[in-house]
């Protein structure tokens, strides 16, 4: 009997063994991944930053709240939003950002990534309502910068760091797109009438120089003569007949009429 006893109790110990490892381990050992970190409160105050890998702590007594600082996103929901010139539009977003201080990320906020959505909704609403519509349709990048800072510098104390803010889409209502479409058709109109006039204005000049140097060159004149004969006896397929003869027998037209002497 006195045998048995002995037997039991070490299996008794290591059974107790076992199960109070089975209990503290999980408290006292954590692993994090690269891009986490734990911050870790001792008696509910803040202790330190640890990871990533392998961390210890206290059972019961450590507690930790887990980050993750890689690049986040926030989708910005689509919103309603009266432009300056008052034009109602739909516009949605979407923010990129990351944890640059695990501890502020925690203590200065709760629920950073829910704050963040909601500033940047705020945010999104407040400067399209600052700007016309055709900046924000023209001018994206200055809009989405504008709404990056803003955000950037109302999170900088909770230890966010806004990478990029892009406005993805903007839903003009159907009237509008209407007024845009004419307008747009009514540009492309006036732009090619200004070319044709351009193009015109520069072939009347060059018809203009080359008038001046036939009459310079006199022989230009009756070369060019010739050339239009030979294309137009190509083109019509028939037979012509080219009499030569001096050019300066049209000199005595350009003198025009003489006038008679006085009787």
């Amino acid at each position: 009997m006195n045998d048995t006893f002995a037997l039991t109790e070490p299996i008794a110990w290591v059974i107790g063994l076992l199960v109070l490892l089975a209990v503290f381990l999980p408290q006292m050992v954590r692993i994090l991944r690269e891009y986490e970190r734990a911050v870790v409160f001792r008696l509910g105050k803040f202790h330190r930053v640890k990871g990533p890998g392998l961390i210890f702590l206290i059972p019961f007594i450590d507690r930790i709240e887990r980050v993750d600082l890689r690049v986040l996103t926030i989708n910005v929901e689509r919103q309603e939003v009266i432009t300056r010139d008052n034009v109602t539009v739909h516009v949605d977003a979407i923010v990129f950002f990351r944890v640059v201080d695990a501890e502020r990320a925690v203590i200065q906020v709760e629920q950073y990534m829910e704050a963040t959505t909601w500033l940047a909704q705020a945010t999104l609403r407040s400067i399209v309502g600052q700007v016309e519509l055709d900046e924000l349709l023209a001018e994206r990048e200055t809009v989405n910068k504008k709404i990056q800072d803003i955000i950037d510098r109302q999170t900088d104390p909770w230890g966010i760091k806004v990478v990029s803010v892009e406005v993805r889409d903007v839903v003009l209502p159907e009237n509008m797109k209407r007024v845009m479409a004419r307008q747009a058709e009514t540009e492309r109109d006036r732009r090619a009438k200004v070319i044709h006039a351009e193009g015109e204005f520069q072939a009347a000049a060059r018809l203009v120089e080359a008038a001046q140097r036939m009459q310079d060159h006199p022989i230009a004149l009756q070369l060019r003569y010739l050339q239009t004969m030979t294309e137009v006896s190509e083109e019509k397929n028939a037979t012509f007949a080219l009499i030569p003869f001096p050019m300066e027998f049209l000199d005595s037209f350009k003198g025009g009429r003489k006038e008679e002497p006085e009787g």
